[in-house]
């Protein structure tokens, strides 16, 4: 056994040979061979968003005069430097731009995610962690992504640092995924726990990461350009590894560096929309109807200057050439995959579908009806970098196998009390619709995936499903629909083959959204 899986995985550094495709081995060997390169994949799409090596191509410093550049712009530094940060790759960030700026460093406060650097340490990512003696003090919170307490301190501190700087200091602020969360100070009268259950219940109504944030600065002292406020006069630089679709730099962690351009009536339609208006704790309509009052209005933000380092159009970009490099045909279809998990879902597996069709047999085609009916989803989905007719196109064009990518944040409707994630949800799905229908002479494999590492409140990133997941899963007793149900995705791929259809990364030190990779491969 041990040396036939040997056989296996090496086969699995390539795609099959077209020789091989059709003989029992062939398609033994083609199911872990798409497995592993799918996780292969998955984990250069996260390797090319790394925090340190990101902070150090959008940094630096001349050693001789003390000229820190970022992209275009020169700071001259004379110990007068100060850094904060908050987010899931904030703590790598803040390593690498201590390394680079040295004594020029006066001192730092960073937020980052519970249990960050006990899991960094035990993974041996020693580059991840500050060294001893650092001039930054860290702070950790927000257990499984939820404000808490423990943030709520760290953004105090933040904001401590920000309100005693002067017009001659310059403030870093490092910024990712996840910082919304390790970020919280409401304003008060607004305890933390009002705003959490607040977001948490426009969360489970579908409410997107977008009207959240409107929700969440309007409510907080220093997300829409709060901490640049409470920085000012001090120059302001921001490093921002994006986690939202677009890359709005206004709603990364809720914009604490970018002034809010969102009104109270905003958040009204919002809570309107959500039927939650008549539900709003009395502290809440104090806030929102003191903001509207204000005869200063919104403050600006000219004395800071925000740079996007890394996305998700990035890591895609490398896992498409890591892709091409193991012989697969590689196209990325969209850097904006959002909406409803269902109907991105349904958008994935008549995708297989069609696309498949056009892989094993170029001449017959998809039909007519399921072309259409593929558009028709494309368009519901309203993805504004969608590239479906060039990928369809490439996939006639070649005669091996292919390989689409996607990035994006699609959204769950909570229904259940069950455990799992967007990432282990979506694929679960995935695999119950390609089950609906064959899908001819290729292997089909998708894999979804959170770049942070953590899919929801459990320890997986993700999942991978193949077209047979559902006559398998009932084979073991398990009912899909059941569990899809209950959003109890996680539950379901601990029981399903051992779990041995989870993703395993551990906390990555990074947050670029999700990565999609579909695999299709002719028999």
């Amino acid at each position: 056994m041990a040396a036939a899986l040997q056989v296996l995985r090496h086969l699995a550094r390539a795609p099959l040979s077209p020789l091989l495709w059709g003989g029992p081995l062939a398609r033994l060997a083609s199911s872990m061979a798409l497995a592993e390169q799918a996780q292969q994949l998955f984990e250069s799409t996260v390797g090319a968003v790394l925090p340190g090596p990101m902070l150090q191509r959008a940094l630096s410093l001349d050693p001789d005069s003390g000229q820190l550049k970022v992209r275009d712009r020169s700071f001259q530094l004379q110990q007068n430097l100060y850094l904060v940060g908050f987010g899931k790759a904030v703590l790598g960030m803040a390593t690498a731009a201590e390394e680079l700026l040295g004594q020029h460093l006066v001192q730092g406060v960073i937020s980052v995610p519970k249990g960050i650097r006990a899991a960094m340490e035990s993974a041996g990512k020693q580059e991840m962690l500050l060294k001893p003696h650092s001039r930054v003090q860290v702070f950790e919170g927000a257990e499984n992504n939820l404000p808490d307490r423990d943030a709520l301190r760290a953004a105090l501190a933040i904001r401590q640092l920000a309100e005693g700087l002067t017009a001659d200091d310059l403030l870093l602020v490092l910024i990712s995924g996840g910082g919304s969360a390790l970020l919280p100070a409401p304003i008060p009268p607004v305890t933390l726990e009002e705003k959490q259950t607040l977001t948490k219940l426009l969360a489970a109504r579908g409410a997107t990461i977008q009207e959240l944030n409107t929700i969440r600065k309007a409510l907080s002292q220093l997300k829409g350009g709060g901490l640049a406020q409470a920085a000012y006069p001090a120059q302001v630089v921001s490093l921002i590894l994006s986690d939202v679709v677009g890359d709005p730099v206004e709603v990364i962690a809720s914009g604490p560096t970018v002034a809010s351009i969102h009104s109270v009536q905003d958040c009204l339609h919002i809570l309107n929309r959500y039927g939650l208006r008549a539900a709003l704790p009395r502290s809440v309509k104090t806030v929102l109807a003191r903001a509207d009052s204000d005869p200063h209005g919104p403050h600006t933000c000219g004395h800071v200057l925000n740079v996007i380092i890394g996305s998700n159009a990035l890591a895609l970009a490398e896992a498409q050439k890591q892709a091409e490099a193991l012989g697969y045909r590689a196209v990325v279809l969209s850097t904006a995959m959002q909406g409803d998990v269902k109907s991105v879902a349904q958008f994935y597996a008549l995708l297989a579908r069609v696309a498949g069709t056009r892989l094993t047999m170029p001449g017959a085609g998809a039909s007519v009806e399921e072309d259409e009916q593929l558009y028709e989803l494309a368009a519901e989905l309203q993805l504004p970098d969608l590239q479906l007719k060039e990928a369809l196109e490439a996939v006639v064009g070649t005669r091996g196998p292919v390989c689409l990518l996607a990035g994006g944040e699609p959204t769950v409707q909570l229904q259940g009390s069950g455990k799992g994630g967007r990432n282990q949800e979506l694929a679960l799905r995935v695999g119950a619709e390609l089950g609906r229908w064959p899908l001819g002479p290729a292997d089909v494999l998708f894999l979804s995936g959170g770049t942070d590492g953590q899919d929801g409140p459990t320890e997986a990133a993700g999942a991978w499903v193949r077209p047979e997941l559902t006559s398998q899963a009932a084979a073991q007793g398990l009912d899909v629909a059941a569990f899809l149900a209950h959003n109890d995705s996680h539950t379901f791929f601990c029981r399903f083959q051992g779990g041995a259809h989870l993703l395993h990364t551990g906390l990555t030190g990074t947050n670029v959204m999700d990565a999609h990779l579909l695999f299709l491969q002719p028999r």
